[in-house]
């Protein structure tokens, strides 16, 4: 689903900003500044003969960032707005709508800065089975295991599209 949805709409805006950053501009400074250490390790020795730990540790370096980035950072959505009954998020050119009755589960990582928020899709669609993304923090927090209030509102509404809200 493409068209500009996110754009013209004024839903409240639920992510972070500055996945680009996080996506693009510290990936490429990571890897430019191995390659770098790496050419420098091969050619700058005085015998002409490169040690090797000079060529083997940008090597491992990047192949740890390669499977960080993989992992915590290259499946980020870059955008998601709140619908009310629905999210619209937008990752690269694709944009969808999720009904919150497709989320199986809703989770926030504790221990990553920032954190992030993991919605598991009952039926995949365009973006997979899972949509991760950054949450937006509504308010300065000392506590660091506080609960996010986003990220409660959505878990509550969720729970309740899905007709699994307790009668009180």
């Amino acid at each position: 689903m493409t068209g500009g949805l996110l754009r013209d709409t004024k839903m409240e805006r639920i992510s972070r900003g500055g996945t680009f950053f996080l996506k693009v501009v510290f990936p490429a400074s990571w890897f430019g500044f191995l390659s770098l250490f790496l050419i420098v390790g091969a050619l700058g020795d005085e015998w002409k003969r490169p040690i090797p730990i000079f060529l083997i540790q940008p090597l491992v370096m990047m192949a740890f960032g390669y499977i960080l980035f993989r992992k915590l950072v290259w499946n980020l959505a870059d955008e998601v707005r709140d619908g009310g009954s629905y999210l619209l998020v937008r990752k690269g050119s694709v944009e969808q709508r999720v009904l919150l009755t497709n989320v199986m589960n809703v989770s926030v990582s504790q221990f990553t800065n920032p954190r992030r928020l993991t919605l598991r899709l009952r039926r995949p669609c365009e973006l997979g089975d899972e949509i991760t993304f950054i949450l937006k923090q509504p308010t300065f927090q000392l506590n660091p295991f506080a609960r996010n209030a986003i990220a409660e509102d959505l878990l509550k509404r969720v729970d309740a599209a899905r007709g699994c809200g307790a009668a009180a």
